[in-house]
């Protein structure tokens, strides 16, 4: 039995959707993404010349990405693009069961792991970009990585106003922070400017409210968070508290069995 299928084993029994990276999707340790973006003087990121950004929109750089090894819509079957459907299925069947079992907020989904360096945010924009092909489903991806934010780097987008600061500041609204892409079903919602109380403000009653919007809003809407690991930071564990599903991200053959027990504990 491969990796893949024993992740889709625990992810059909409802109880945690865990999903063990194989060495054909795990990040390259050479491909630094908190380094590609070069900086322009003042120490901010340049985004990217082919990257289009005007009125909460952007143009993805998909060469850039598939390049990561992010799947992409005019791709066709790849190793990795037949990887991500056979883990997404049971999770969006998780997420729209209306029947006995039903999980609360199932449409919430956290992508985490035990420790830095994993492939988590990796994973987080695979999975985003996989449901996104969906006929039927459409997907929001929040980057709640609150502390070291990737998915702006992997994605080629600008870190613009996001989640922190829709949770600080109370004349704004989620319609204003929402990213759209020329992919037609992803949105994003970036992590936003960093705040010394992040970890109060992600267990604030603001971000129950928003997390309630998030998964009553849109019923058809897969909400996927890209979260910080959860042995390093607090603010992973609240999040945690608050999901539907989570998914669990190993480095295949290098995370110790204790880091990952104590990570499920």
């Amino acid at each position: 039995m491969s990796i893949i299928e024993k992740a889709v084993g625990k992810l059909e029994k409802g109880v945690l959707s865990s999903a063990q990276v194989p060495p054909s999707v795990s990040v390259n340790p050479d491909q630094k993404l908190d380094s590609d973006i070069p900086e322009a003087k003042g120490g901010e990121k340049k985004v990217p010349p082919n990257t289009a950004l005007t009125s909460n929109r952007v143009n993805l750089d998909l060469v850039k990405m598939r390049q990561y090894g992010i799947v992409t819509p005019d791709q066709g079957r790849t190793q990795i693009a037949e990887q991500f459907r056979v883990i997404k299925r049971p999770l969006l069947t998780n997420a729209f069961n209306k029947g006995p079992g039903m999980i609360k907020n199932g449409n919430l989904i956290m992508v985490t792991s035990a420790l830095a360096g994993e492939g988590k945010s990796f994973c987080t924009v695979n999975l985003a970009m996989s449901i996104a092909m969906e006929m039927d489903r459409t997907v929001l991806l929040v980057d709640a990585d609150v502390a070291r934010p990737s998915i702006p780097k992997i994605l080629g987008v600008g870190t613009e106003r996001g989640l922190l600061d829709l949770l600080v500041e109370e004349d704004l609204r989620l319609p204003d922070v929402l990213i759209k892409t020329d992919v037609e079903k992803l949105t994003l919602l970036t992590a936003g400017r960093r705040h010394s109380h992040s970890t109060e403000l992600l267990a604030s009653r603001n971000m129950g409210e928003l997390l309630k919007e998030l998964a009553e809003r849109y019923a058809d809407r897969v909400v996927i968070f890209d979260s910080p690991p959860l042995l390093l930071t607090s603010e992973a564990r609240v999040l945690a508290s608050q999901m539907g599903q989570i998914v669990l991200v190993v480095e295949a053959e290098t995370t110790s069995q204790q880091a990952v027990k104590e990570t499920l504990r």
